[in-house]
Formats: C-alpha cells, structure tokens, sequence
C-alpha cells in the first residue's frame, strides 16, 4: 500500500490530467459524435465544435485540479487562458487536420480516426500545459 501511495504522490499530476484529460475527451466525443453521425455535420466542422467546448472544460479542470494553480485573479488567469487556447489551437489544428485527411479525404470510418487522434491530442496538450501554461 504504501508502494502505491508514493506513486501516487510522485505522479500526482500525470494521474490527474490522465483524469482529466478522459474527462475532457469524454466532452469531446460527446459533442463530435452526435454532430458526425446524426447532424450530418462533416468531420471538419464536427472537430472543431467539440474542440471548442473540450477546451473550455480542459482549461477549468486542468487549472486547479492538474497543476494546481489556484490564483483565479485577472492578471493571472488571462495569459494561462490566452496561452492554454493557444496551444490547444496547435493541437485542434493538428487534430483537424488529420480528421480532414483520414475522414473527408480518405473517407475512414471518422469515429475510428476521432479515438486515434484524441490520444495524441492528449499528450501532446499535457505536455504544452505543464510547460508553457502552467508552469512554475
């Protein structure tokens, strides 16, 4: 027990963003599937949609929760959102584009690309928040 507990503690904050960031998708899918499969919506725009709100979920988890940064004053809380959109926009960019190819392009099947792009998504936005974001 004590074994898992000091694991825990030292991967505190991969756990929760892993947490978190299936939280997030969860929202992501949410949105994207029901606007893909049954709003006739292309893959494109359904991407996009449910980027936007996975963003706005991901920044009020990840703030507090992942990397613990709890000062929700003005000053700091404007270039954190303006940094963490930012890099999400990267990534949603990356994330749409590989949606484009695959699904509009390449016609696959759009939910199987949607999973395979989600994980690389995830990490690539732990590692943009723990070190451009929300950094200490």
């Amino acid at each position: 027990m004590g074994n898992i507990l000091h694991f825990v503690r030292k991967h505190r904050d991969i756990l929760a963003y892993l947490f978190f960031g299936c939280v997030t998708t969860l929202v992501n899918f949410l949105v994207y599937y029901p606007l893909y499969n049954w709003g006739q919506l292309s893959g494109a725009w359904s991407n996009i949609i449910a980027w936007a709100a996975a963003v706005l979920i991901a920044f009020m988890t990840n703030k507090p929760f992942v990397f613990e940064s709890r000062d929700w004053s003005a000053k700091t809380v404007c270039p954190e959102f303006i940094k963490f959109v930012g890099s999400r926009i990267g990534s949603g960019l990356l994330e749409t584009l590989f949606i484009v190819v695959t699904v509009d392009w390449l016609l696959l099947d759009g939910n199987i690309m949607k999973l395979i792009a989600s994980v690389f998504v995830m990490i690539l936005n732990y590692i943009s928040s723990k070190f451009l974001v929300f950094h200490k």
